[in-house]
């Protein structure tokens, strides 16, 4: 099973980050290792996703050079947020 496959069966549960995110809006890292989301979907890395990503997401430090990654919708925080993750950096729940 690939990892979007895991996510995509993963769909309205929770996952943890045990990493800290990098917010591309200007807030930079966000101190916050453990964060518990909802996982709301998940996308395979396109050109597309990237540029969603980078518009309005976040990212784990392993995600960006990562063969194995993934963009997700994850609500955070009360907002639904495009983060993209790495495999090694994320816990389904």
């Amino acid at each position: 099973m690939t990892l979007l496959e895991k996510f995509e069966s993963h769909r309205g549960g929770l996952i943890r980050l045990p990493t800290q995110l990098f917010w591309y809006d200007g807030r930079g890292w966000d101190r916050t290792p453990g964060r518990i989301c909802l996982l709301l979907d998940a996308v395979p890395i396109t050109a597309a996703a990237a540029a969603t990503e980078a518009a309005a997401g976040a990212s784990t430090a392993a995600a960006a050079g990562a063969s194995t990654a993934a963009c997700v919708h994850l609500l955070i925080d009360g907002q639904p947020r495009w983060v993209r993750v790495a495999a090694a950096e994320v816990e389904l729940l």
